[in-house]
Order: structure tokens, then sequence, then C-alpha cells
């Protein structure tokens, strides 16, 4: 089997290592900006993350759809074709040390924490599938889907509260920022956009910049959840939070969907924090 893949991978390689190259791209590091972006706009308070959160899940049924083809569907095949990369890697770094050869090396090992790190978020808020065998006996015994579309910031904030989590999210987010940013630099002069020296140089300082960018942006996201996710901020959230949603569904934007949003006995163990001196983490796992 190996030596079938392998052989397929090498008759079509030309191919492949440019599907990738583009993938990595379009849609995944285009997805990963916009992410980056609608998560870092809790700072500007719960209802406005509430408020895009909705936007994006107004599409109903059409979203799994659009998460499948355009999200899913492409990490998956950039992250087999990478692992296929990376397994075929001879770094250099000790015998010349220049700076793309450390780069080079970076690149595939930010490749594989940043795939290591999306598995994990994904498990850690969405649980990966909804199935409810697997809702019941994998997810919540193992303290994953904490995320609550109907309850953005607050459910966000809870999940991030423990150190150890927030560590491995910053983590995860400058791996894969530093692998989007190389790899659009690597991308074009895969494609010959810039070939010359001086074009790479230029190139370079244009796509570290926007790594660093980007880079504020995904870690001000994580601050700006954390900052939501205990305490008056937490309670205030919460209550913001049901009111869009109320809102929202009255005016018939939204489906009135339980599964997507606290329980109404859970919402009030969590807005009774200051006053009980429960911890966020208590109120969470409480069960209806």
């Amino acid at each position: 089997m190996a030596d079938t893949a392998s052989s397929f991978f090498t008759r079509h390689e030309f191919l492949i290592r440019r599907l990738h190259s583009l993938s990595g791209l379009i849609p995944v590091g285009a997805f990963m900006c916009v992410h980056l972006l609608v998560n870092s706009s809790i700072i500007a308070g719960p209802e406005t993350f509430q408020n895009n959160v909705h936007n994006i899940h107004a599409l109903g049924p059409v979203l799994p759809l659009v998460e499948w083809v355009f999200i899913f569907i492409p990490i998956i095949f950039h992250a087999v074709v990478g692992v296929m990369i990376v397994s075929g890697m001879v770094p250099n770094v000790q015998h010349y040390r220049y700076g793309a050869n450390w780069r080079y090396v970076a690149q595939r090992v930010t490749g594989v924490i940043a795939f290591f790190f999306i598995g994990y978020h994904v498990f850690h808020m969405h649980g990966w599938f909804h199935a409810e065998w697997w809702v019941n006996n994998v997810v919540e015994p193992l303290g994953g889907g904490q995320f609550k579309p109907y309850n953005a910031a607050s459910t966000a904030g809870e999940a991030l509260q423990n150190l150890l989590v927030a560590t491995i999210y910053a983590i995860g987010i400058l791996a894969s920022v530093f692998h989007l940013a190389n790899g659009i630099w690597s991308m074009g002069i895969t494609w010959g956009v810039w070939t010359r020296p001086d074009a790479q140089r230029r190139a370079l300082y244009a796509c570290s910049a926007f790594g660093v960018v980007l880079a504020v942006v995904g870690l001000s996201a994580l601050w700006g959840a954390r900052e939501q996710g205990s305490g008056e901020n937490l309670t205030k959230a919460i209550e913001a939070e049901n009111r869009m949603t109320d809102l929202k569904i009255e005016m018939g934007m939204l489906p009135d969907d339980p599964k997507k949003r606290l329980a109404p006995d859970e919402s009030e163990l969590k807005s009774s924090t200051k006053q009980t001196g429960w911890s966020a983490g208590d109120a969470s796992n409480t069960k209806p």
C-alpha cells in the first residue's frame, strides 16, 4: 500500500504539490484569516462577537455543506499531502545554517503542530461530530464540544480559562500563523510570482509583517475570550447573548435550537457565579 501511494505521488508530484500549495492559501489560509478576525471581534464585546457568530449560523442547514466543501476537505487534503512531504524531509540546518534552511524546517515543524492543534481545537470546541452517541460517549467524557454558538463569548471564554489549554492555543495559533505566512512566501517562489533575489527579499519582509499582524490578531482573540470567561464579565456576556438570541429567534432569523445554546438552569447557575462563589468550571459541568 505504501509503495502504491508513493508511486502515485511520484507520477503526479507536480500537480499534487501545486494543489497542496494552492489549498494552503485558498481556502485554508483565507479561512484562517477570517476565523481569527471574527474571533478577535470578541474584544469589542460579547454582543459584537455574538452577532458575527449568529450571521454565520444563519446559513442554517447549508452551513455543514459550506464547512465540509470549503474548510474541512481542503484542510484534510492539505494535511495529508503535507504529511507525505514531511515524511521525505531531510533537514540540513546542521551543515548549512542559512535562514532559508531554518524556515524550511520550521515550515514543516509548524505544519505538524498546526495539524494536531486544529484537530484538538475542533474537538475541544465542537466535538468533531454531532451524533448523539458520539457526543454522549466520547465528546462529553473527554471535555470536548465546549462551544455553544448561541452563547459564543461565554462558552468560548470558559473553555479557555485553564492555563494549560490557553498555552496550547497560543502555541497552536503562532504555529499556524507562521506556517501560513512563510507558506505564502514559498508559494510565491513555487508559482513564479517572485523569482529574483531582491523580489524574494521584499516578499519575505511583506510576509513577515503579515505574520506579525495576524499573530497579534490571533493572540488578541485568545486574550479577549479569556476575559469574557470568568467573573462579572461572564455573567454579563451570558445575559447579552441570551437577549440577542431570543430577539433573533423572535424575528425568525435563527431557529430555536436548544442544542446550540445554554440550558436555562445552566445559564442561571453561571449567572449566579458571583453570589455563590462557584467557579465557572463548576457551573459549566452542571447537568440539567
